[in-house]
Order: structure tokens, then C-alpha cells, then sequence
């Protein structure tokens, strides 16, 4: 069986972690969390970079720096994992949804500004599949009604935008590095802070609402209670699993990099006859191979496909189920204009197997499965 995703595994994580435990520092913040701060924000560029216990609890931090408060209004695609909505939604915010465009299935720039309100206070581009967002455009009209942008870069680390890595380019970014996700640590995430001032607080948020941090650093000499907060930090041992897959990011990405490749390259004729569509990457971003998917023709046809998959022993999977028309989005959000590509997309989008150290072979085999389905129709 070809499963959709494997967990990445480098080799040296059993004996990192064996170094965190000899090092008796297992709680948060230690050596291994601090390298894998220190390389995000050289990655990035980013002024801060802080390891959290998901990219959920990174976004809610966000939500916390933000200022969020019941009543506000934040934007965000409906095409997105529940956890975009979920750290504003906490807060007491309505979750504002807009449509996606149907070549990134990014959310759509042109309908943001439509969607502001004066009770707006956050926009929340979504990089799906790593690839970015129209950022200078989104960026531009937070500008211009003094909003705050919020990256949910859960798939995005090692891509770009123009240039500037994704994550780094609004007030906020938040990186996930889940099971699913280019590198992992389990579960897990971070957030990235461009502003100084907002530090301090991101780490008295995070650190349970004290100074611990300043602590440590032998800024004060003892810690207390300064405001509200929670417990955001991971384990070292779970940041020394990350540490050893960072230190490889070129190499993991390079793997993934060629597998997107040769998929694209072996199902570009069904493309070019207008059986599937393949992803979409506009000329000014870099992504980071972090899914590969294709589009169906309709709902039914992607069902039929997955389930031939699955006889063929592979794993393809489809992905959201747009937010706003779950349970908790009718009650927590509304969608501002038509949804008009939105549920469509969803419904025609296939993702196939992708993961770090995922064979050329696997990759050709899947490539023939999906050539004799629609040989066979």
C-alpha cells in the first residue's frame, strides 16, 4: 500500500532526542527549541520565531497579540483547515468568508475589501498547498484600513512570495509542523512576529502568562504573573525530532521538489487534453512541493478516482470541506458575496500521495494508475 503521507525521518532524531533527555531539559524552551527558533528567523527573516504545541495554538497566540475581542470581524477563506477559524472564533470574533480563486485556491484579493466592515480587524490569507497568497495586494489594503494580517502558513515554510519567505511578510505568521506537514515534529508549530513590540507579550502569552522568559535570560530576578496566558510550549524532545529534519531542509525539500515534478511532468498530456487540471504556480512564487493535487472533472468522477486508487493499493485523498458550510461556520461565520468557486474547487480537488522519501518508482506507478483510469472512461 502506498499511504498519502509517511511521516519525514532523517535518522538523527532517536539521537537528539536521547541528547535532550542525558541533558535532563525536556520542558520547553530548551537548547533544541532555541536552535530551531534561531533558524526560522534566519530562514525567514523574520524578528521573532517561537515554537508552539501546534500551528493552532501559534494562530491563537496571534489572536491574543492581535487583540481579538468578541465583536470583531476577521477575513479568511472558507477553503481552509478549521483551526484558521477556531483561534478568532475563541476570542469571540465572526469568522468573515471569502472566496478563493480557482487557479491557487488561495483566497481572492479582489474580495477582501468588499468584505470589510468597521468592526473588521484582521485579514487571514491562507498559503494553500505553500504556494503564496497575493500579498502585496493584501498587504496594501490592510495598509489602507489599518488592519492587521495574520499568515496562516501552516504549509508554507520554505516558500515564497516575490522573494520573501512566506510567513514573514505579514504582522504574523504561523508555521505547522504537524505529522502531515515538510518537516515535523509530531505536532507542533511556531509563530512568526515581525513587530519588536509585540515579543514580550507573544512570550508572556506563551509561557503562561508570566515573565519566565525575562527570567532566564536574567532580566528579572524572579518571575510573576503578568497577564493571561497559556502554556504554548512544546517539549525539547519533541523541538530535537524537528532539529534533525531542519538541518536537512534543503535535502527534504530538494526529495519533494523532484516527486512534484516528475508528477506534473507524467500527468501533463491528460492535462494538455483537458481530463485533469494540475496545480497552478504563479511566476513570482516559489513553493515547496508541500502537496501535489489534481482537479477532477466533478464530484462523482473524483470519487470514482479514489476509489480505483484505493483497489491499486494507493492512498489519495480529497481535503476541506469549505467552513462555511460546516456546523460550527453557520453559527461562528458568514460568507461575504458568492461562493462561486469555493465549493466547486473543493469538490473536484484530489490529492495524491506526497511525502519525504516517497520512490520514483511509487511515484511513476501512481502516475500509471491515474493515466488508466481515465484510459478506461
Amino acid at each position: 500500500m502506498i499511504n498519502f503521507n509517511v511521516p519525514p525521518f532523517t535518522g538523527k532524531e532517536y539521537d537528539y532526542i536521547k541528547e535532550a533527555v542525558d541533558n535532563q531539559k525536556i520542558c520547553g524552551d530548551g537548547p533544541f527549541t532555541k536552535k530551531c527558533n534561531e533558524w526560522i528567523e534566519n530562514k525567514t527573516g523574520t524578528t521573532k520565531a517561537l515554537l508552539t504545541t501546534s500551528c493552532t495554538h501559534a494562530t491563537e497566540l496571534a489572536a491574543l497579540l492581535a487583540d481579538i475581542k468578541p465583536g470583531d470581524e476577521v477575513i479568511m477563506p472558507s477553503y481552509t483547515f478549521v483551526s484558521t477559524a477556531d483561534a478568532f472564533v475563541l476570542r469571540g470574533a465572526t469568522a468573515v468568508f471569502v472566496d478563493v480563486r480557482p487557479d491557487t485556491m488561495n483566497i481572492d484579493e479582489t474580495k477582501i475589501e468588499d468584505a470589510i466592515t468597521d468592526k473588521t480587524r484582521a485579514i487571514v490569507p491562507v498559503h494553500y498547498a505553500g504556494v503564496g497568497c497575493e500579498m502585496d495586494v493584501i498587504m496594501d489594503i490592510a495598509k489602507r484600513h489599518n488592519l492587521l494580517v495574520i499568515e496562516d502558513a501552516a504549509q508554507g515554510i520554505m516558500s515564497t512570495y516575490k522573494g520573501k519567505a512566506l510567513g514573514a511578510i505579514g504582522d504574523f505568521g504561523c508555521f505547522s509542523f504537524h505529522e502531515t506537514k515538510n518537516f515535523s515534529m509530531g505536532e507542533g508549530g511556531a509563530i512568526l512576529i515581525q513587530n519588536e513590540k509585540y515579543v514580550e507579550n507573544a512570550e508572556i502569552f506563551r509561557e503562561k502568562g508570566t515573565d519566565r522568559s525575562k527570567f532566564f535570560r536574567g532580566q528579572v530576578d524572579k518571575y510573576r504573573w503578568q497577564n493571561y496566558g497559556s502554556s504554548y510550549l512544546p517539549s525539547d524532545m519533541n523541538a530535537a525530532y524537528l532539529w534533525a529534519q531542519l538541518e536537512l531542509a534543503d535535502e527534504i525539500t530538494k526529495a519533494r521538489m523532484d516527486r512534484w515534478e516528475q508528477y506534473r511532468d507524467r500527468l501533463s498530456k491528460l492535462a494538455a487534453i483537458g481530463r485533469i487540471e494540475l496545480p497552478y504556480i504563479p511566476e513570482y512564487c516559489a513553493h515547496n512541493a508541500h502537496m501535489f493535487y489534481i482537479k477532477v472533472k466533478d464530484l462523482a468522477e473524483r470519487t470514482e478516482l479514489i476509489s480505483f486508487l484505493r483497489s491499486n493499493d494507493i492512498l489519495a485523498v480529497f481535503h476541506y470541506v469549505p467552513l462555511h458550510s460546516a456546523p460550527a461556520g453557520i453559527k461562528y461565520g458568514r460568507f461575504n458575496g458568492t461562493d462561486e468557486y469555493t465549493t466547486k474547487e473543493s469538490d473536484r480537488l484530489v490529492r495524491l500521495p506526497m511525502y519525504y522519501k516517497l520512490a520514483a518508482e511509487q511515484t511513476d506507478y501512481i502516475c500509471d494508475k491515474v493515466i488508466e483510469f481515465y484510459n478506461k472512461r
